[in-house]
């Protein structure tokens, strides 16, 4: 029997990240030792006290089905964490999801069909790309590498790509896979052309608890995005909890009704004992995230300071926990000669729409980012 298969679903290359993250899983199970530096994940452990939380809550029997849209004591704590980010929004206009990328998937689907157009700011993170495809949309892409991926002196470039035909904008800041954190200026000028052609922008805030030294505005703060911005975060990252599968997002209370169906039909809800661990990540791990983003902060430093012994200059991140490097060859087969010849993994900056780079995660000990350029450069990769 041959099957056939949607075009939504045929049009989508599986993910870059996780297909090198493959490869370098097949290479340890060999018995290779590689330094992984493709993973967008952290390397602490969950705080303990989330934990405890998690285990308290199915001792206590929170083991069945929540309402779709999530436990109202964590979207009240959720609504709560925006409100110092300065946005209002009321539990009813908040879903848990497993996971944010479940959140944007369900934003996507709700609002984009064939032939709608969706603007992408490059690199950008895989899946978004994707997502548009899977929902039929097309994509118009702006490039930031030219400006050290910062956004702000390419608004001209993005002005010319964004028109009444626009309907998604979508902004990472912090960045993935850049570690850019957009200015000001920058996100005030997507606020100009968001309300000039009545665009709808979803705001990726995913990192925004990873920063150094900058204090990264909520686009859904600024005058006239009240009503238009959709803002999506998670647990994954900040709190180093990407497999208990925890995300959000909070808009508009039409989009809440119309995103609801979705969701109820496919997930049904977020897993009741994870949401339970998830109001003690917001109340009580200030503390532990200090720390991670402290760790994070000096392993950048650290893989900056090695990359420029070697005459090898980044854009030093500002966020996240991701530098893009320059190689001067096709970046897949950089990518995939690092991997086979030094044992490094790294993806290359052409899933991410950005040809001539890898991505590295500087989420790994200083033990091992040393390792990992010191093979680099005694390959000849640096």
């Amino acid at each position: 029997m041959t099957m056939e298969f949607t075009d939504r679903v045929t049009r989508v290359e599986p993910s870059a990240t996780l297909a090198i993250s493959a490869l370098a899983t097949e290479l340890e199970n060999e018995g290779v030792d590689v330094v992984d530096l493709s993973v967008g994940e952290p390397d602490f452990p969950t705080p303990e006290n989330v934990i405890q939380a998690g285990k308290d809550a199915m001792d206590a029997g929170h083991t069945g089905y929540t309402t779709s849209a999530g436990i109202l004591e964590l979207r009240e704590a959720i609504a709560d964490k925006l409100a110092d980010d300065g946005l209002e929004h009321d539990p009813e206009e908040i879903i848990v999801t497993p996971g944010a990328k479940q959140a944007l998937y369900e934003v996507v689907s709700a609002l984009i069909q064939d032939g709608d157009e969706v603007v992408l700011l490059d690199p950008a993170w895989v899946s978004y790309e994707a997502m548009v495809k899977m929902a039929g949309g097309d994509l118009t892409r702006v490039d930031l590498s030219d400006s050290d991926f910062r956004l702000e002196p390419a608004l001209d470039d993005l002005a010319a790509a964004v028109s009444d035909q626009t309907d998604l904008l979508i902004v990472n800041s912090p960045s993935n896979p850049t570690g850019a954190v957009y200015s000001d200026a920058a996100l005030e000028g997507v606020r100009d052309l968001a309300v000039e052609h009545d665009v709808t922008v979803i705001s990726d805030e995913i990192y925004k608890e990873i920063t150094y030294g900058l204090e990264p505005t909520s686009l859904g703060t600024l005058e006239g995005m009240e009503d238009r911005t959709i803002t999506v975060n998670g647990f994954s990252k900040a709190y180093s909890m990407t497999g208990w599968r925890l995300g959000y997002f909070a808009g508009p209370e039409e989009l809440i009704d119309q995103t609801g169906k979705l969701h109820s039909h496919s997930v049904s809800s977020a897993v009741n004992f994870v949401q339970h661990a998830g109001i003690e990540a917001l109340e009580n791990t200030d503390t532990a995230v200090d720390q991670m983003v402290q760790a994070f902060r000096e392993r950048r430093d650290l893989v900056v300071d090695l990359l420029s012994e070697h005459d090898v200059d980044v854009a030093v991140p500002d966020g996240a926990f991701y530098m893009m490097l320059p190689v001067d060859e096709d970046d897949q087969e950089w990518c995939e000669g690092a991997l086979e010849d030094a044992h490094v993994a790294t993806v290359p900056g052409s899933a991410f729409g950005t040809p001539g780079y890898a991505r590295i995660s500087y989420a790994a000990s200083e033990e091992r980012l040393r390792e990992g350029i010191e093979r680099l450069v005694e390959e000849g990769y640096l």
